[in-house]
């Protein structure tokens, strides 16, 4: 590489080359919440949140900085605030609608929650266009269109740390309990490149929602003499200045989209430029691509050194063996044939004084190339980082000697705060032969310390496993195949999707068992319920007996027809039908009960605005909506009773339209099932002649119920429309009177 000339080419190892008027990294969360709750103070026009995670629980400011902040500190309560105190701006949240693997992690019905705690101007999506298997992984937030924080940090649970990493800390609380040291870096920038990441979140917004986004601000300073935007954040000032950089992205197939390895391609060359020191901290290690490029430039630059910093344990047994077996491999692949004293794979922990241990959990993304390259971005080494995953990576080149010497503070600052040390000493560490093992050597004493990793305490050197496929794929773990022969990936479902297939299963198992009880019990039988219903035919206790069993049936979900028909043909015509409405009366509004507590905690939303849709019209309709429902027997009755008990309608309503469904159809059934009676016990052309007549009037009043209700809801709507009119026209009166 010709001096002064970065490695960019865009189209093939980045998307774009750019630059950043200025930048700083902000390292650990605590800071970057530190600095994101400024920026959105400070915003005027649009924020775009783009994240694997969007938690609305999450406090961004701690201690004295939450105490003296005006704005509220939690991340939903500060962009209400912010919605409402300016309703001009546009505030859009873009948060991966992730697979049952991570439900226990975040927040159920994020969507819903965060509408219900924002106002309009605050718009929210889940994508579900990521092929199965993969995810949603690019963390961006872009403010007015004049500043972007990108790099490894998601608004999410059990992020929250400070540059201290204290063996204990209340502050770090998460949905399950304490968690442990935990560190991050993310990145602000200015200037050119934010036009390009406004690009980008736009774009993906527009995959996933109906309406557009607002137009990038035209206004935005990205002039290179621009001096530092409104937005930027208090407490945080820029490291880079005029920093030439570029962007590299992992797009994998999706419908309507070009797909890019940028990433991928962007790590090799950059490590083939190195020379002196590789420095990677990074979540996950298990590319062997990766591996296999840093050992072929260790070979081919004696003086290369490459350290190598990441997590210590892994959470549960599918990152164990998806992950952790693959680092074995990894590390082995590094190191075959390298002085152990130019390369290792390390984390970071501590013991205090109190004999008291932590390892600290690594989620950065960063890289650095000698002093001319700095990568901080979301791309883990892994396999489906390079290909399955959505990822963003800001590379910075050290195009000038002062950016040069920032890109060497950021790593030393980075391998001070691993090992305990202060960044003064750092720049005689590297002028070691070894730095590496210097590095490793005269740690401070119950501080945090590097350790060499020795993943086999934790699993075996396996072999390929169903864990490795499933946690790290190269490829969508399912593909559809096309009329032409070509397989396009399954798209990962939505989390609706999911629960309404989980509410499906549930209910198919429930009805299983049922149906299994209806035949295996013995009183759950019609026969069972005429003889129990005969017993107390002509007693004090007939009325109550029958309310019982339509209950009892109710729960079961035992057919309602059934039941109307024994009761018509124990009690007769006329006392059948009124005993049967009442117990159907009382079951409906049992089962009513049920489905209001269900909608209550959360069911209502499994259906989302389809079935908020069917629910106004339901609501709009009122007593002759249930009232058809009831004459046409399109679903079981419980299941209806439970619908409408989720839905919005009143019980009253419910009730009522109910009783005016089902009596007209009683009366028919009680001549029917009286006949039928009569039939087995006295059969004659007369029985017959009234069974015909039962069968014949019930079809008949079935009809005139539904042209009934037809015609009513019709007057109904012209009656609205009328009154609609009458009042417009009576506001334009006013307006011309005005």
């Amino acid at each position: 590489m010709q001096s002064g000339k970065s490695v960019f080419q865009p189209g093939q190892n980045c998307w774009v080359k750019s630059q950043a008027r200025f930048s700083t990294p902000l390292i650990d969360c605590g800071n970057y919440y530190k600095a994101l709750h400024s920026s959105i103070v400070k915003a005027q026009h649009s924020i775009f949140i783009v994240g694997w995670d969007i938690d609305s629980r999450i406090r961004l400011l701690r201690g004295e900085d939450e105490a003296n902040s005006e704005a509220p500190s939690v991340i939903s309560d500060l962009l209400k605030w912010k919605a409402e105190q300016n309703p001009n701006i546009k505030i859009y949240l873009l948060r991966w609608d992730s697979s049952l693997a991570f439900f226990a992690q975040r927040e159920m019905w994020a969507k819903e929650v965060w509408e219900e705690k924002t106002p309009d101007n605050v718009q929210t999506e889940l994508d579900d266009t990521i092929p199965m298997g993969g995810s949603q992984h690019q963390k961006i937030v872009v403010i007015d269109d004049e500043l972007v924080f990108s790099g490894g940090m998601d608004v999410s649970t059990n992020r929250w740390d400070t540059r201290e990493h204290p063996v204990v800390s209340e502050e770090r609380d998460g949905p399950d309990g304490e968690y442990g040291p935990l560190h991050d870096v993310q990145m602000v920038s200015s200037g050119p490149v934010v036009a390009d990441f406004s690009q980008l979140v736009r774009w993906r917004w527009q995959r996933v929602a109906e309406e557009s986004p607002i137009d990038i601000r035209e206004e935005a300073r990205i002039d290179e003499d621009s001096p530092l935007p409104d937005a930027w954040p208090e407490d945080f000032p820029p490291l880079f200045e005029n920093v030439e950089c570029a962007l590299a992205r992992t797009i994998p197939f999706m419908d309507e989209a070009e797909p890019a390895q940028e990433v991928r391609h962007m790590l090799l060359d950059l490590i083939g430029e190195a020379e002196s020191v590789i420095y990677i901290e990074n979540q996950f290690t298990t590319r062997q691509e990766i591996a296999e490029a840093l050992n072929k430039q260790l070979k081919l630059k004696p003086n290369l050194s490459v350290i190598i910093v990441s997590s210590y344990e892994p959470k549960g047994k599918f990152e164990c063996e998806a992950f952790w077996a693959s680092r074995i491999e990894f590390k082995a692949i590094l190191e075959k044939g390298i002085d152990p004293k130019r390369v290792k794979l390390t984390y970071s922990s501590i013991e205090d004084m109190q004999g008291r241990k932590a390892y600290k959990r690594i989620h950065s993304k960063v890289m650095t190339i000698d002093n001319k390259y700095l990568v901080i971005g979301s791309s883990n080494l892994s396999n489906r980082s390079m290909t399955l995953d959505t990822e963003i990576d800001t590379v910075l080149f050290g195009n000038n000697a002062e950016n040069q010497s920032c890109i060497e503070q950021v790593r030393n600052d980075l391998l001070a705060e691993h090992t305990g040390r202060d960044i003064t000493v750092m720049p005689g560490i590297f002028n070691n032969e070894y730095p590496v093992e210097a590095l490793m050597q005269d740690q401070i004493a119950h501080g945090y310390v590097l350790t060499e990793v020795r993943d086999e305490v934790f699993t075996e050197h396996s072999v390929k496993n169903v864990f490795r496929a499933l946690s790290d794929p190269e490829e969508p773990l399912i593909s559809v195949p096309t009329l032409d022969g070509a397989a396009l990936p399954a798209r990962n479902p939505r989390r609706r999707s999911i629960m309404i297939l989980i509410g499906v299963a549930i209910i198919a198992v429930l009805g299983g068992l049922m149906f299994w009880a209806s035949q295996s019990i013995p009183w759950l039988s019609s026969d069972s319920i005429n003889a129990f219903l005969e017993k107390s035919r002509g007693t004090y206790f007939a009325l109550p007996t029958v309310l019982l069993v339509y209950v009892v049936g109710g729960v079961l979900f035992f057919p309602v027809t059934v039941l109307s028909l024994a009761v018509a043909a124990i009690f007769g015509p006329i006392w059948g039908p009124i005993y049967g409405i009442m117990g159907a009366l009382m079951s409906s509004a049992i089962m009513f009960g049920i489905g209001k507590l269900s909608g209550n905690a959360g069911l209502r939303k499994i259906g989302g605005p389809k079935v908020a849709a069917v629910d106004e019209k339901l609501k709009r309709s009122g007593i002759v909506g249930v009232a058809a429902i009831r004459m046409l027997p399109i679903a079981p009755f419980s299941l209806v009773n439970l619908v409408a008990g989720i839905s919005s309608i009143g019980i009253f309503q419910f009730l009522v339209g109910t009783f005016l469904g089902m009596f007209p159809p009683m009366i028919a059934k009680g001549l029917v099932g009286d006949s039928i009676a009569q039939i087995w016990q006295n059969p004659s052309v007369e029985t017959i002649s009234y069974l015909v007549g039962g069968i014949i009037l019930w079809g008949l009043m079935i009809w005139g119920s539904q042209k009934f209700a037809r015609y009513y809801q019709s007057r109904k709507e012209a009656n609205g429309d009328a009154t609609q009119s009458s009042n417009d026209t009576k506001d334009e009166g006013e307006k011309c009177a005005a």
